[in-house]
């Protein structure tokens, strides 16, 4: 998490003087608000995009955009939310061009890519548990975040995702569903058994 901290540090540096931009924006306000997030934000980014490099890539894009953006928020609202939303649109954006640098690759690399298979370890751990989160489809995959991990409510997920409650609620009910049956094959591939069928 240094690393990510002391790219933002350097960023702060850069940016424009300690008093105010020219937008009127002080960069203690921004700092007060914003880094206090820091850890919980790459965290999530570290999930989403399941490398280390590209999660503290991620981040420093999601705050670049928050501090060019932080004008137009407001002082006492929910930053971590806003941050949050800030955070999935740049990773959904980070997607897309992950799809169309890896739809670009040669097709030698395509096939040593697709021909490695990862050592099966014999105790279900987290790797596996955030591997079967990497296969939910990802409107799901991000609505369990935020639920489960990050302890958001359903009116912050709303919120963040700018979708309605109930969408929120079914998104979690589905993506749930999905990550348990994802952990059952994983876990009956290491002979766990569930006593439960």
């Amino acid at each position: 998490m240094a690393v990510a901290q002391g790219s933002i540090i350097k960023f702060k540096s850069r940016g424009a003087s300690p008093a105010k931009t020219s937008a009127g924006v002080r960069v203690e306000d921004f700092e007060a608000a914003a880094l206090p997030h820091l850890n919980e934000l790459f965290r999530t980014a570290a999930r989403l995009v399941g490398n280390r490099t590209e999660a503290e890539d991620l981040i420093q894009e999601t705050y670049l955009q928050a501090w060019k953006s932080f004008h137009r928020f407001e002082l006492g609202t929910n930053c971590r939310a806003w941050l949050f939303r800030i955070l999935l649109n740049k990773a959904n954006h980070h997607r897309s061009w992950l799809f169309w640098r890896k739809r670009h690759d040669s097709e030698a690399e395509l096939e040593n890519s697709l021909e490695y298979q990862p050592p099966i370890n014999e105790q279900l751990g987290d790797e596996e548990v955030l591997l079967a989160l990497e296969h939910l489809p990802r409107h799901y995959r991000e609505t369990v975040l935020l639920a489960d991990v990050e302890d958001f409510s359903y009116k912050e997920i709303a919120a963040i995702q700018r979708v309605p409650i109930g969408t929120v609620m079914s998104r979690i009910s589905r993506g749930r569903k999905l990550l348990r049956a994802e952990l059952t094959d994983v876990a009956e591939s290491y002979g766990i058994k569930n006593e439960k069928k």
